[in-house]
């Protein structure tokens, strides 16, 4: 999906790691949430409270989720992260993500 329709899109943008990492939240009608963002080269940790699926859409990263090894991701591909987990990234180029939050 290329865009999506009859959306509310929240104007204060997430702002993590010192600016590197930024997303804007998007909201649908049947109450479901994603947010669409860039992350910058470098490394981060990020912890989860809802199941999450990534979407890459652009960019090369490293992922490592729980119990996991490293694996390459790279635009096209998308990755699951558990809910209630931490998982790593090492970000080769600037990403461009679309994040899934499934209840």
């Amino acid at each position: 999906m290329a865009q999506f329709e009859n959306v509310t899109v929240v104007k204060a943008a997430n702002i993590y790691f010192d600016g590197k990492v930024t997303s804007r939240t998007v909201l649908f009608a049947d109450g479901t949430k994603k947010t669409l963002g860039v992350m910058l080269p470098g490394d981060y940790e990020f912890g989860t409270a809802e199941k999450e699926i990534m979407e890459i859409l652009a960019g090369e990263m490293d992922v490592c989720l729980p119990g996991e090894s490293w694996k390459a991701i790279t635009g096209g591909q998308s990755f699951e992260v558990p809910a209630n987990a931490k998982f790593q990234l090492k970000v080769k180029t600037p990403v461009d993500y679309c994040c899934s939050y499934i209840k």
